[in-house]
């Protein structure tokens, strides 16, 4: 999981802000996060506007921490963005 990803607790969660140069390749990162979604059988909360999407991932669970299971696809939506530099 890459250092862009804010552990956020009251609830337990994990907040990044993804940047990207254009519309076009906003829109290609929220086509493969929607794929992720549903092979995953997880939705985390998202909103964006034209260069750039912010993302959510909190436990189904009330928990006290972030779970394995949030890092893991945290991961999963770090591979399926362009590179961007650690903040």
């Amino acid at each position: 999981m890459s250092d862009n990803w804010k552990i956020r607790k009251r609830p337990a969660r994990l907040e990044r802000r993804f940047e990207f140069d254009s519309y076009d390749d906003t829109r290609d990162f929220l086509d493969l996060a929607a794929e992720l979604a549903e092979r995953e059988g997880y939705y985390p909360d998202m909103s964006f506007g034209r260069t750039h999407v912010s993302m959510t991932l909190q436990s189904e669970e009330e928990e006290d921490e972030v779970n394995a299971k949030l890092m893991r696809y945290a991961e999963m939506l770090d591979e399926l963005a362009p590179q961007q530099p650690e903040s």
